[in-house]
C-alpha cells in the first residue's frame, strides 16, 4: 500500500472543491483512494462561524451534538455515532473563527467520487479504455483515542469502498473459528493517510492512497461501523467515577 500526501496552496472559503481537487491532482490511477481533509469540505460548504464568546461557543457544540457530557477541558460529544470532543469543531488554521464539521460527510464523499469520475473520464484520451471504475473517497477527521495520547485519523464519511471487513466465521490460521473479529478499513486508512498529511502547517489537505486492501463498491452502509452505545463493550466505563 502507497500512501502519499499532495501538497496545495490554501483553500480558502466558498471555492469550488472538485475544481481545486482536479488542479492538484490531475490524475488518479484505477483502485485509488483519495483522502480529503473534513476541514476543506466544510470550507466549500462555509462551514465557518466567528464565535465571541465562550458561551457562544457552548451554544455551538449543543447544536452540533446528539448527546454531551461535560468534562474536565470540555465535552466528550456523540455526533451521528462517532465520540469526539467539542463535536469535532476545528479553531486551528480558522483565522480565529472556528469550523464546523461537514454537513453531511457520506453525502460529500458520494459527490467528490461521482464528480471525479466524470472528470477523469472527460480528460482521458481512450475514453472507453480508461474510464474508471474503482475509486474510493474518505472524508477525514482527527480524533483523541480514550487513555492514549496524540491524535489518529477517522473517517467521517467514504464512498466507493466497504468500510468494513468481517472475519466472522472464517478460521484463523491454527484452524480456530473467529467470532467477533472485524477490521474497521476507513479508519485504518483515514489513519494512514492524516499521519501523512500532518496536524500543523504542512498544507497538505489531500492524499493518494494506491494498492489499498479494500474492496470497491458503488453502494456503502453509512452505518456499518456504528455500534449502539447499550452494545458497546466500553460501556460499563461510563460508570466509572474518579
Amino acid at each position: 500500500m502507497h500512501v502519499r500526501p499532495v501538497k496545495t496552496r490554501v483553500f480558502k472559503q466558498g471555492e469550488d472543491l472538485i475544481a481545486f481537487i482536479c488542479t492538484h491532482i490531475k490524475k488518479l490511477k484505477e483502485g485509488s483512494v483519495l483522502v480529503v481533509t473534513s476541514k476543506v469540505v466544510a470550507l466549500a460548504e462555509g462551514a465557518v462561524v466567528q464565535v465571541g464568546t465562550s458561551r457562544a461557543k457552548e451554544a455551538i457544540i449543543r447544536a452540533e451534538s446528539d448527546w454531551q457530557l461535560q468534562a474536565k477541558h470540555g465535552k466528550i460529544t456523540l455526533r451521528e455515532g462517532l465520540l469526539m470532543w467539542n463535536a469535532g469543531i476545528d479553531e486551528s488554521n480558522a483565522k480565529g473563527n472556528i469550523i464546523l464539521l461537514p454537513k453531511d460527510s457520506f453525502a460529500a464523499a458520494g459527490k467528490i467520487r461521482s464528480s471525479l469520475l466524470s472528470y477523469y473520464a472527460k480528460a482521458s484520451k481512450d475514453k472507453q479504455k480508461n474510464k474508471m471504475k474503482k475509486l474510493g473517497v474518505i472524508i477525514t477527521d482527527s480524533r483523541i483515542m480514550p487513555l492514549r495520547a496524540g491524535v489518529v485519523g477517522v473517517a467521517l464519511g467514504y464512498a466507493g469502498f466497504k468500510g468494513l471487513r468481517d472475519y466472522r466465521g472464517k478460521k484463523d490460521m491454527f484452524g480456530r473459528k473467529l467470532k467477533f473479529t472485524q477490521t474497521d478499513v476507513a479508519d485504518s486508512l483515514a489513519t494512514a493517510a492524516v499521519l501523512t498529511m500532518g496536524e500543523g502547517e504542512e498544507r497538505q489537505p489531500l492524499c493518494i492512497i494506491d494498492d489499498a486492501p479494500v474492496e470497491f463498491a458503488k453502494r456503502v452502509n453509512r452505518r456499518e461501523l456504528v455500534i449502539a452505545p447499550k452494545d458497546d463493550m466500553y460501556r460499563p466505563l461510563f460508570r466509572y467515577r474518579e
